[in-house]
């Protein structure tokens, strides 16, 4: 991978996008009656694993923590989605407008990495990978706070700025792994 920060988010984002296709294809959209607090569990869930494991520093169920972060960039667009269209009582779209809507949420949020990169000089390339699970839970935490207020905020983004953010911290941490991965894999040869 190239020092190329969207091309970097365009490589891991494919590897998202493949595995929320390839969920679709065996269970289609039935994650459509999700409500948003379900869906932040969801994320928190995996977070928490990933930091879970990240101090024990084993794990005794044979699933990596990429797969964790790729599954907290699918259901936060599905929040995205959700937040979009409403919650169904029942799975309401076509795997091809699900994808479509995936694909449209995941370049806005790509959109909005972009300008905060720029502004920020990229300085979560000098971060832990454990900073960013604990940036995602603190994120996770503000939905939280936010949810069980009705939605409202005085002066804070909202719930779909955060989302946005849980997805762009998890597609640092995915580059930063396959860059990890790449520099270790380069050593041992």
């Amino acid at each position: 991978m190239l020092n190329d920060t969207a091309l970097q988010f365009d490589q891991v984002a494919s590897l998202c996008r493949k595995v929320f296709v390839a969920k679709l294809g065996d269970y289609s959209p039935v994650w459509r009656i999700f409500r948003l607090p379900s869906l932040t569990d969801q994320i928190y869930i995996k977070a928490e694993r990933i930091r879970s494991l990240q101090q024990k520093g084993q794990r005794m169920v044979d699933e990596d923590i990429d797969g964790e972060f790729m599954g907290i960039v699918n259901y936060s667009v599905m929040a995205l989605i959700q937040i979009q269209l409403g919650v169904a009582d029942r799975p309401d779209l076509h795997p091809e407008a699900a994808i479509k809507l995936y694909d449209h949420h995941l370049e806005a949020t790509k959109t909005l990495m972009l300008k905060k990169n720029h502004d920020y000089g990229e300085a979560w390339r000098n971060m832990r990978v454990s900073s960013l699970v604990d940036i995602i839970l603190v994120k996770l935490f503000r939905i939280k706070e936010i949810e069980d207020n009705g939605g409202k905020t005085s002066v804070s983004e909202g719930i779909d700025a955060n989302y946005a953010d849980i997805i762009n911290y998890a597609v640092f941490a995915l580059i930063k792994i396959t860059l990890e991965n790449e520099q270790t894999n380069q050593s041992t040869e």
